[in-house]
């Protein structure tokens, strides 16, 4: 499994980086986080303990739906759902569609190296 960089700076900064990047007058470099938070406090949110070890359940049991993770975790669907989309917005998760009402869950990485940036 790789491992993600993330980044933490402030939302005025990440929009002007985006508009740099946009512009061409920024181009980033390889090993640049893909994933950007606006403070150690979201990230310690989206990253607990609780949701690094679920997407090492998702690494490892490769459930076929949201369905038959909440029975390997013991959580809730609908709670697991919400977790779930919010890590799919910052890329950590890929949900693949398996038909018209199901999707699995896929973990991007399970290892994250994280930046602060002056």
């Amino acid at each position: 499994m790789k491992t993600i960089t993330v980044g933490i700076l402030p939302q005025e900064q990440i929009r002007a980086r985006v508009l740099s990047i946009a512009k061409g007058e920024l181009r980033p470099k390889p090993n640049d986080p893909k994933v950007w938070f606006t403070s150690m406090r979201s990230l310690a949110e989206v990253l607990s303990d609780e949701n690094r070890a679920l997407l090492k359940v998702i690494a490892d049991s490769k459930p076929d739906s949201i369905a038959a993770l909440a029975l390997t975790t013991g959580r809730k669907p609908g709670n697991l759902s919400r977790t779930l989309k919010t890590m799919s917005n910052y890329g950590l998760v890929e949900m693949q569609a398996v038909n018209q009402r199901q999707v699995r869950p896929v973990a991007k990485a399970t290892e994250f190296r994280i930046l602060t940036v002056a």
